[in-house]
């Protein structure tokens, strides 16, 4: 198979499984919401926060970082995987031993405390296992990991739905999550070993020269989880847990969804860095083209959230979770500016900017998290929602202005016009029908947005095409 028929297989296949794992997430939602209410799902969201903590305090950039250099020309793969993997179990070991001092000092209950303890192990299985993806990631196997990843999603709906039956608890919800962790680490564990047959290895002076490469990789996630995840665990220390739950109905709905920019983020990267220096005019026809893409989506989500949010909240979540509606309608615009986020981090990633990007990144957290203490007191979640929308968009100003000025690049907006116009048919369709059910009007309104794509040919298969150039080709 050429390798751009293996780039095209993994993305379509990765693809597939991600969207099933998004509805299985979605279905998991569901139960959990309506066994455990608000009070409940919001000391669920508090403790998945803190495995999100745990994660962003102990990434160190170990994956992204081996990856690169496992795929280098002549690469120790036996030496890098063997070291990479002692240090990231040695560094996640850190956090079980930690987290029991930490939830000592936390104000909740028993219940949200054992909850952190078994995710401070499932994160230790989680990253564990993440660090491995770079083998399948060199060999475009990435299938392997995607599928191991379904399976495990699989495996903890199922038991969710167990323990809801069963009325076994709050404890049983949250070790679902190990359940998943643990099986995922033991199949990839298992898996890579085709690959590369490595042992853990303690090179204490390549430890030391790897982390100061990995290190501003690491603290960029750092950063990044200060704006993107400490606002649930400020409003469940500054509010409660019945705030967090309506905060976090509408957040996980929309969570589910960045996986989308993220993957097509991870398409397009090889080539910006491809062709951003050397060929300037290949980088600017990509990068045009995976702007456009990202406007084409960001419109009808805004306007389908808009108008049928009640009806997504009472699906996924239940009546209980109305309330959220008009959260979820503020955060959408957060999504969409995601989109954009994600697509100028590449470039300036790219660029081998990432120095810059990390100031940038820190001046959103501290902006964020400033912005959250003044606000959450004083408007609960719907202020926590309007910090969100805010936090995102200044990265996308700050990180597009100094793409403009350093790599010389702005977004055309060309063909913008006529998403636009279809969007507006969408609206149209959406008001004039609106007494209707949910799945005409989501129907009803999807196939009016791409018939109007069509007859105004806002895009063509050639431009998505663009995505994947020939020069790829062996």
């Amino acid at each position: 198979m050429i390798l751009a028929q293996k780039i095209a297989y993994n993305v379509a296949f990765n693809t597939v499984t991600k969207i099933l794992s998004t509805v299985l997430a979605l279905v998991s939602i569901g139960f959990i919401t309506r066994y455990l209410g608000r009070d409940g799902f919001g000391d669920y969201a508090t403790v998945l926060a803190f495995f999100s903590f745990f994660s962003a305090m102990l990434d160190l950039g170990l994956y992204s970082i081996a990856t690169r250099e496992i795929s280098r020309k002549n690469a120790d793969e036996k030496k890098i995987m063997g070291n990479v993997f002692a240090l990231r179990i040695v560094a996640s070991s850190l956090v079980v031993i930690i987290a029991p001092i930490l939830v000592f000092f936390l104000p909740y209950s028993q219940e949200v405390k054992t909850g952190i303890l078994l995710v401070a192990v499932a994160y230790m299985m989680s990253s564990s296992y993440m660090v491995l993806n770079g083998i399948f990631q060199k060999n475009l196997r990435m299938d392997k990991v995607a599928m191991t990843e379904l399976f495990g999603k699989a495996i903890q709906v199922a038991f969710i739905v167990i323990a809801v039956k069963n009325n076994w608890g709050f404890t049983a919800i949250i070790l679902s999550l190990l359940i998943n962790m643990a099986f995922a680490f033991v199949i990839v564990l298992f898996l890579s070993r085709r690959y590369v047959k490595f042992l853990p290895t303690f090179d204490f002076v390549y430890w030391k020269k790897f982390l100061k490469m990995s290190f501003p990789m690491g603290a960029s996630a750092l950063v990044t989880f200060l704006y993107f995840k400490m606002d649930t665990i400020l409003l469940s220390l500054l509010k409660g847990s019945e705030e967090v739950g309506i905060y976090n109905m509408a957040y996980k709905i929309l969570e589910n969804i960045t996986f989308f920019p993220a993957m097509i983020v991870g398409l397009v990267l090889p080539l910006f860095s491809m062709y951003i220096f050397g060929n300037k005019k290949s980088f600017r026809k990509i990068a045009d083209k995976t702007s456009k893409v990202f406007f084409l989506i960001v419109i009808p989500l805004i306007i389908g959230v808009l108008f049928l949010a009640e009806d997504i909240i009472s699906i996924i979540g239940g009546s209980n979770f109305l309330i959220s509606a008009n959260v979820l309608r503020i955060l959408v615009f957060a999504l969409a500016f995601i989109f954009y986020g994600n697509f100028f981090n590449s470039i300036l990633l790219s660029a081998n900017l990432q120095k810059m990007l990390m100031k940038i990144l820190t001046v959103c957290a501290v902006f964020n998290i400033t912005l959250n203490l003044i606000l959450i007191p004083k408007f609960s979640y719907m202020g926590a929602a309007g910090v969100s929308v805010a936090t995102e968009m200044l990265v996308v100003l700050l990180t597009a202005y100094f793409t403009a000025k350093k790599v010389n690049y702005t977004s055309s907006t060309k063909g913008w016009g006529r998403i636009i116009f279809s969007g507006l048919a969408m609206t149209a369709f959406l008001y004039l029908f609106k007494n209707n059910g949910f799945i005409f009007l989501a129907g009803g309104s999807s196939f009016i947005y791409v018939l109007f794509l069509w007859l105004s040919q806002a895009i063509t298969l050639k431009e998505i095409r663009i995505l994947i150039p020939s020069p790829l080709k062996k």
